[in-house]
């Protein structure tokens, strides 16, 4: 009954809305919160899921937020984790904080809306409730609550890039598994609790060194990695200044780094986000306390809210579209696929859609589904200085293999692109062959169409030869039939 009335005595009613404390909310007063969170802001459809239980029997919960229709295609998914280590309690409080800020500021904030609009937020405040029930406040060293019942590191406990995991595995952990099999997510962070720095994979190694400074271990995304941390560091007051915590810690220049340079380790959640499913997550250390006292949560939240709001944008950067089956028009899920030059796979959803989060450049996407050719797409990912990013939008056609495989020019060589490519310009990509425009790729603009050569080249003053005008006329009449 205490629990209950502590809920009620931190939460209260301001113009219909749900205002919340800065205090710890242990998890009776979490999962209070959360179904009210789940029964306030209609407009953001808040839909309160659990992806399993802890080892000691209490609920995962997650909070679902978007304002766009659930059936939706092509909406990136997102999610925020926090507290998988117990007692790193303060990520737990501010995604409460941001549940509440999302809700309140819909409708009247130009970016929340826009996030809310295209974007899918999934939000688990607590993914260790049993070591959050053990730590304590105000310890900012220290173990005690880090692991969970069984006293397992979560953060170890997922399988790795590199080697296999020996660890036995935890329902905390297995949770996280099952709950990605089922949704496609695109981005992800996790908060933790200790430095200040935003951390990007891999923090797995092949080997272990005893060089006095670690190596980094780098991803086939290096670039698009740092540009995230970076995105975060830069929002944040302080972390991006990269200076080390007061109890000795170390200084990342411009408040990132890559985790094996920081400290190696295997089975961690942010590299199997990656190899696993092609979501990309950092691990944000957001307070050099782990358990600081709660009056200093509004301070941390006013330092991490604007870097949290920007990174969720960046689901929007690079590209996302649909494979489907060219005759039926189905899309066909479990496509392979992947950047030429980045060894990462990823996969279409079960919808077909796809997504991948890039930086300015040219680039060739490959794909590969069971029945069909193969294919190879070229695309831009263009950079349109604006405050918001603006994805590549394709949709890919396959043929099936009982069809015969339509031309195309060949490919430039393989040599072309190094083995891992870690900036985002790409060498330019073979031309079009206009004998095979699709309507697909004219509706979505993928290549030019020739009814825009002509006008080009009309408007400059150079007008074409007889010939070309007469194959212009013909395509373009092939093209609307």
């Amino acid at each position: 009954m205490r629990s209950y009335l502590c809920v009620f005595m931190t939460l209260f009613t301001l113009n219909g809305l749900l205002s919340l404390d800065f205090s710890y909310h242990k998890y009776k007063e979490l999962t209070v919160i959360l179904k009210n969170y789940s029964q306030s802001y209609p407009k953001l459809s808040p839909s309160l899921y659990s992806i399993g239980n802890s080892r000691e029997g209490r609920q995962l919960w997650v909070l679902e937020l978007t304002a766009t229709n659930k059936s939706a295609i092509g909406t990136p998914n997102v999610k925020l984790i926090a507290n998988i280590h117990g007692n790193e309690a303060v990520g737990r409080e501010l995604l409460l904080h941001l549940i509440e800020y999302l809700g309140e500021n819909y409708g009247t904030d130009p970016t929340v809306t826009w996030i809310m609009r295209n974007t899918r937020i999934h939000i688990l405040p607590s993914m260790n409730p049993d070591g959050f029930e053990k730590a304590s406040e105000g310890m900012c060293v220290g173990e005690h609550g880090r692991c969970n019942l069984r006293n397992m590191d979560l953060n170890r406990n997922f399988p790795d890039f590199y080697v296999k995991n020996m660890y036995p595995s935890q329902p905390e952990s297995t949770a996280i598994q099952k709950w990605m099999d089922k949704t496609p997510f695109i981005l992800s962070a996790s908060l933790h609790g200790g430095a200040l720095v935003a951390n990007y994979p891999f923090d797995t190694v092949k080997e272990l060194t005893s060089l006095p400074i670690n190596p980094p271990s780098i991803s086939a995304d290096d670039d698009v990695f740092r540009h995230l941390a970076t995105v975060y560091a830069n929002r944040h007051p302080k972390m991006h200044f990269g200076i080390a915590c007061p109890d000795g810690g170390k200084n990342f220049t411009g408040g990132i780094t890559n985790g094996a340079a920081w400290y190696p380790f295997q089975g961690g959640m942010q590299d199997f986000n990656y190899f696993k499913h092609g979501c990309m997550e950092l691990t944000l250390e957001i307070s050099c306390c782990k358990y600081p006292p709660a009056r200093d949560l509004p301070q941390l939240w006013e330092d991490n809210k604007e870097a949290l709001i920007e990174f969720i944008t960046q689901a929007h950067r690079g590209i996302r579209g649909t494979v489907y089956d060219s005759r039926t028009e189905k899309p066909i899920p479990k496509a392979n696929m992947k950047i030429i030059g980045r060894e990462m796979m990823f996969n279409s959803s079960q919808n077909g859609e796809f997504w991948r989060i890039l930086l300015p450049g040219k680039y060739r996407l490959q794909i590969n589904a069971t029945g069909f050719h193969s294919d190879i797409v070229p695309f831009e990912v263009i950079d349109h200085k604006n405050d918001l990013p603006q994805p590549t939008i394709l949709r890919i056609p396959l043929f099936h293999t009982s069809l015969p495989k339509p031309t195309a020019p060949p490919p430039k060589p393989t040599t072309l692109f190094p083995p891992h490519l870690f900036t985002s310009t790409y060498p330019p990509s073979p031309a079009p062959d206009t004998k095979n425009y699709t309507k697909e790729i004219r509706d979505q603009n993928i290549y030019d169409n020739p009814v825009k050569l002509l006008r080009r080249k009309s408007n400059s003053g150079n007008w074409p030869s007889t010939n070309y005008v007469v194959f212009c006329i013909i395509l373009t009449v092939n093209l609307l039939s």
